[in-house]
């Protein structure tokens, strides 16, 4: 089993619940992955939250393809908050990062449930106009799954402060 680094600033970290609230509530991440000749690729992405796990489309093929072949760790950040604070020379921020591995789903049943998923997620109660999309472009879309092994949030400290008071 893998370990992951426990947070150094646990003041500042958020609870398990909460920051699942926040993976599931934000539209959009970045991806992390390991890409060509070992430089970091690091690509923003819309995504769905589901029973633990992350859904991405893609094309067919491209860099972020191709780095998912050569290495499935990964890592997917979100930014619930981020507000500077210029007169304090500090920024309020809360993030999410999950780390985890990534692979490309071969089950067309999962793929077409992951692909409404994303629908739904971004045009709910549409499901004519989904099911046409899907009908036209199912064909040539990849869907990308997003493992989670363990997540982790943190905020400011001026933001934990806040929280803790009544």
């Amino acid at each position: 089993m893998e370990e992951f680094r426990e947070m150094r600033r646990k003041r500042q970290q958020l609870p398990p619940a909460e920051s699942e609230a926040k993976l599931r509530g934000a539209t959009s991440g970045t991806l992390a992955l390991s890409g060509d000749h070992g430089y970091p690729y690091a690509v923003p992405l819309s995504y769905v939250y589901a029973d633990g796990r992350l859904y991405f489309h893609s094309a067919l093929e491209g860099h972020k393809v191709d780095a998912i072949r050569g290495c499935d760790k990964a890592s997917f950040c979100v930014i619930d908050r981020d507000e500077v604070k210029g007169t304090e020379y500090t920024t309020y921020f809360r993030s999410v990062i999950a780390f985890g591995r990534v692979s490309i789903v071969d089950d067309e049943a999962e793929k077409l449930a992951a692909a409404r998923l994303l629908g739904n997620r971004y045009h709910p109660g549409h499901d004519e106009a989904l099911a046409k999309e899907l009908e036209h472009g199912f064909s040539r879309m990849l869907i990308i799954r997003f493992d989670i092994k363990h997540l982790s949030g943190k905020q400011a400290i001026e933001l934990t402060a806040h929280r803790s008071k009544p």
